[in-house]
């Protein structure tokens, strides 16, 4: 289920308690709608209310932490590349089959990430179809400035193939569903609990649809945010664009 539709399910229950609660007004007799009931009832609500908050504060930073994690080693891996390139130009003109290929490579990296239709590729899988380290390691340096050059181009190959590895292992990792569960049903008894005592009127009812959109706007964020490729919310490729430009010159 996309973003969207697991916001508008939270909406829906959230909304719907909120309603519940100012239906069941109708129903429960006086007495239980007491004034000691209400500060018991507030009273629990608070409870729930405050380990409702901390899991959304704790959501919004893991995955606003996420978020940025992703787009440091983005903005890594696009420097290292660049290294890379410049790496094997100073090696010498028979690196230059080996730069065509990394520029080519690339360019297939920033595709699969970027491109939904390109998530059944596997980073390691284009790695192999471009066999870079088997090219490197088959390099014959003829001085010390080339064997020191053929040492950078390998580690700097490794980290990027690594940083890669990485980036497609996390790309959809997802909040557990069970969370969102507990959270949709907390939320959901802390709207009923609204609508049980306030009074019913238009205003009320506005101010509770507010309220519940923007709790689901906020689970909208923290979805979204998980998943920094597709969505609403995605991350530049400009700093892989525009180290792909620097290749092979």
């Amino acid at each position: 289920m996309s973003s969207f539709y697991i916001a508008l399910s939270i909406l829906g229950v959230v909304f719907g308690g909120a309603l519940l609660g100012l239906g069941l007004q109708k129903i429960l007799p006086e007495h239980h709608l007491s004034p000691e009931t209400k500060d018991v009832v507030r009273l629990t609500t608070a409870l729930i209310g405050t380990l409702s908050v901390l899991v959304l504060g704790l959501l919004v930073s893991s995955a606003k932490g996420s978020f940025d994690r992703f787009d440091n080693e983005l903005i890594q891996n696009a420097a290292k590349i660049v290294m890379l390139d410049r790496a094997l130009d100073e090696y010498g003109p028979e690196t230059d089959d080996i730069r065509a290929l990394l520029k080519v490579g690339y360019s297939n990296r920033i595709e699969h990430l970027f491109n939904d239709k390109s998530k059944s590729v596997s980073p390691h899988e284009i790695a192999a179809k471009e066999n870079i380290d088997a090219l490197l390691f088959a390099l014959a340096p003829e001085s010390l400035v080339q064997q020191g050059l053929k040492a950078r181009a390998v580690a700097l190959n490794g980290d990027i193939n690594a940083t890669a590895d990485l980036i497609h292992a996390q790309r959809f990792d997802a909040i557990p569903t069970i969370l969102l569960l507990v959270l949709g049903a907390w939320l959901s008894l802390i709207f009923v609990t609204f609508g049980l005592f306030a009074p019913p009127n238009a205003v009320v009812v506005s101010v509770l649809l507010a309220c519940s959109m923007s709790v689901s706007a906020a689970v909208l964020l923290i979805l979204e945010m998980h998943l920094p490729f597709t969505g609403l919310i995605t991350l530049s490729s400009a700093p892989m664009q525009d180290a792909l430009q620097y290749l092979g010159r």
